[in-house]
């Protein structure tokens, strides 16, 4: 197994449209056949502590079966359309692969 986090830090002026079209872009990737199983997310209501970083917008964690999968899920064109029409709305993007 393969757990994909990718944390998202939005522009701050986007538009109520532009953050739609981010979550609709971002709830896309979870059509990809490659993919077990995708979470997305916001920071949590958790108590803050020196070791949580919530200063990201969105967070997205994907699961896939293997390695293979998850270079099938980088080239499927529902990604790269997921990033080519939303990389304007981020300032950063984060990502950590876990296996």
């Amino acid at each position: 197994m393969l757990v994909h986090s990718v944390f998202f830090w939005l522009k701050p002026d986007l538009s109520s449209a532009q953050r739609a079209e981010f979550e609709r872009g971002v709830q896309s990737l979870a059509r990809i056949a490659a993919v077990e199983h995708c979470y997305i997310g916001t920071p949590a209501g958790t108590e803050k502590r020196p070791s949580i970083d919530a200063s990201y917008s969105v967070a997205l964690t994907v699961l896939f079966k293997d390695v293979a999968a998850h270079d099938a899920y980088q080239i499927d064109p529902i990604h790269l359309a997921f990033v080519d029409a939303c990389k304007t709305f981020w300032t950063r993007a984060q990502i950590y692969d876990a296996a």
